[in-house]
């Protein structure tokens, strides 16, 4: 049983096996179930990610109005323009907010760690797969290995809004899916822990402010920030740049920084974005109390 990410890649390198086996062993010995039968559970959670994704694609829009139709408009920027930040990363960055505006719509999503973090770890992984061209049995690995970091963090930490901020949301999953690429792209256990750093150091101090209550705004597009992050952390971590801080005093300074924000800024949607003259007004125009 790991507790700690040194101790997780720690288990890996001395067995020479990846973070994802580190993961599915411990699954199979916890939960007494047997690793075709964990595959069965992965392979459920990875076509309900893909169903998400298909259906932002072709269109849905909350009951709010609030949010809804952005993943198609970026997809069609891809196709149609010469994008700067280049396809690959769009693509992620369409398909994670996709999948949050299915969650917005009432839609089915996996949450990874939760519902307003939903899109990072499926938008990435449908995104890379297509450069990657990894096996069925490789993207629930994939999904087995941003599970093992996510265990770590909620754990010694938290992935609730409510009690750490959305650093503690989209900071943990961007993070989770920035150590699955590590490995789907052939990085080591321990480069897996570099990105997971610095993803969730790029997010560290963000704040939960949805307007109206609503996990509509900001948390769709902070998905598509969460899904970049990954991306532009696993190159780095491959790439052979680490992070001064090790990863365990990343995830420490999240949940010290997440204790020390006030309830206004921590999903109560009374502080922040929240409570800008544009986020009452919508507010009280969801509400009835102004037209």
């Amino acid at each position: 049983m790991f507790r700690t990410v040194q101790e997780l890649v720690e288990i890996a390198e001395m067995k020479a096996i990846s973070i994802s086996e580190v993961m599915i062993r411990q699954e199979m010995e916890v939960k007494e179930k047997t690793r075709e039968q964990l595959y069965e559970e992965m392979e459920k959670n990875l076509q309900v990610m893909e169903k998400a994704i298909e259906d932002a694609l072709q269109g849905v829009e909350s009951v709010t109005g609030l949010t809804g139709g952005d993943a198609v408009l970026i997809q069609k920027y891809i196709h149609e323009k010469n994008p700067l930040s280049g396809p690959l990363l769009l693509d992620a960055v369409s398909k994670a907010m996709g999948t949050n505006e299915v969650n917005a719509a009432m839609g089915t999503i996996c949450a990874t760690p939760t519902a307003g973090s939903a899109g990072c770890v499926p938008g990435t992984l449908f995104a890379v797969k297509n450069q990657l061209n990894p096996t069925r049995e490789q993207m629930m690995r994939y999904l087995f290995t941003a599970g093992a970091f996510g265990f770590v963090v909620a754990n010694n930490a938290s992935i609730s809004g409510a009690a750490g901020g959305c650093q503690a949301e989209v900071g943990s999953a961007g993070a989770m899916a920035s150590a699955a690429i590590v490995e789907m792209a052939g990085g080591t256990p321990q480069q897996s822990a570099e990105a997971f750093a610095m993803t969730l150091k790029n997010m560290l101090g963000l704040v939960c402010d949805p307007v109206a209550g609503l996990v509509e705004v900001p948390c769709v597009k902070r998905n598509a920030g969460g899904s970049s992050l990954a991306i532009v952390s696993a190159d780095m971590a491959l790439a052979g740049v680490t992070s001064r801080i090790p990863c365990d005093e990343v995830i420490g300074a999240m949940y010290r920084i997440g204790k020390q924000m006030p309830s206004s800024l921590r999903e109560t949607g009374e502080g922040g974005l929240a409570d800008t003259p544009t986020g009452r007004w919508l507010k009280d125009k969801l509400l009835g109390l102004t037209s």
